[in-house]
């Protein structure tokens, strides 16, 4: 089974550094060490994704906290495409 390739757009970059406050440093490591292994190998399912209803393109979010990072994937070219990063509140 090959993996997923994951990439950020300049969107969820931006989200990052705006959105994250004095914790972005380590939800970026979490990002890094725990999220991007799991979207690489399974990203339809896990504790921390869900499906969003009425979303086209169809989106999932990764749950860390208080924050949400919201994702598309193209399964055919095997592509998990970070595309937006928010709070919970703010989120959808």
């Amino acid at each position: 089974m090959s993996e997923y390739r994951v990439f950020e757009t300049k969107q969820f970059l931006s989200d990052l550094e705006s959105r994250l406050g004095p914790r972005r440093e380590k939800v970026v490591a979490r990002l890094h060490d725990d999220v991007y292994p799991q979207l690489r190998t399974q990203p339809f399912f896990g504790r921390n994704i869900k499906k969003l209803k009425g979303y086209k393109p169809e989106t999932w979010r990764y749950r860390i906290g208080g924050f949400r990072f919201f994702y598309a994937i193209d399964g055919e070219r095997k592509i998990v495409l970070l595309i937006a990063a928010d709070t919970r509140q703010k989120g959808y």
